[in-house]
């Protein structure tokens, strides 16, 4: 029996009216890439966990060609999506995959109970608190591929109290050297300081833009964030390095001591500086590129007794 748009053929090829063949009827080692080489015009290949997949390619309403994945648990569900796909796109309505499409996706896939600890919450990550999905945070590993115009937000939220045991997140290259930068770096900065005052971080991969579809304009990493444990410092010594990081890297090639003098919330003396210095040590004629996370710590830590930076 034949789909709506579908010429029967050889029992083990079907072709389809808009040039989409079922083919091969054992596990391809790699249908991903085959959907790949086949830029949208290929055909239907069934992966090694046994989900069947299919690509094609197709104008939106501006006259874009845009290309579009299918996945399947049968060949005849496949074939039966391309042809709806092509008949939106025809009318000028092709669709974008929504969150619920994606989670009606997943349940499905998970509805066989062969992943009973698996659950799916659809929402804002920003909104749900490690500590609101399980009751064992210090246990807890995070890994994600998140919108790189969040990154920050995303990390920092991830970072804050109480944290989980390891963090691996894909982002943005440039971000990644920010976040991996040693002082004296032009990419060193307040990112830096802020993620490296709490945690260990390593680059455990590259990933280059020929890794995605459409390719992006951006090259990728991931990282692995470990907060350290214990905790080195208290939330309120946190909150004050990162003040003081973000007031710094802002004029971060004026000397420390004319920035800590001119900030207009609560500028120091001269006298206050010279106490300062001989508090920690430094030389703060040094620019803040310069000083390390810890320095940094023990910075804001003396600032503290001064009042506050």
């Amino acid at each position: 029996m034949a789909l709506r748009g579908e010429t029967p053929s050889r029992p083990d090829r079907l072709q389809i009216g808009y040039k989409a063949a079922v083919k091969a009827t054992v596990p391809h080692p790699d249908a991903e890439a085959m959907l790949r080489r086949t830029k949208g015009e290929g055909g239907i290949y069934r992966r090694k966990d046994g989900l069947w997949c299919a690509a094609l390619s197709v104008r939106d309403g501006e006259g874009r060609r845009r290309r579009r994945v299918v996945y399947g648990k049968t060949r005849r569900e496949v074939s039966q999506k391309l042809f709806e796909l092509r008949k939106q796109a025809e009318r000028g309505g092709l669709p974008e995959l929504s969150r619920l499409t994606v989670r009606q996706y997943l349940e499905r896939w998970l509805e066989d109970g062969a992943r009973p600890e698996v659950r799916i919450i659809q929402g804002d990550i920003l909104q749900h608190p490690p500590a609101s999905l399980t009751v064992g945070v210090a246990g807890l590993k995070v890994v994600g591929n998140i919108p790189y115009n969040l990154t920050s937000p995303i990390l920092f939220f991830l970072l804050t109290p109480p944290r989980p045991l390891e963090i691996l997140l894909m982002v943005q290259k440039e971000v990644g050297d920010r976040i991996l930068a040693s002082p004296g770096t032009s990419a060193y900065g307040a990112l830096s300081v802020g993620v490296q005052t709490v945690a260990r971080v390593e680059r455990i991969l590259r990933v280059p833009p020929t890794a995605f579809r459409p390719m992006p304009a951006v090259e990728s990493v991931v990282l692995r964030i470990s907060p350290v444990r214990p905790p080195p410092l208290e939330p309120s010594e946190e909150e004050a390095v990162r003040t003081l990081t973000r007031a710094a890297f802002q004029q971060r090639r004026k000397q420390f001591q004319r920035i800590l003098r001119n900030r207009p919330d609560s500028a120091l003396s001269m006298k206050q500086i010279k106490e300062l210095e001989e508090a920690t040590g430094f030389d703060l004629r040094r620019r803040p590129e310069t000083f390390s996370p810890s320095e940094f710590v023990l910075l804001a830590r003396a600032l503290d007794t001064l009042g506050g930076p």
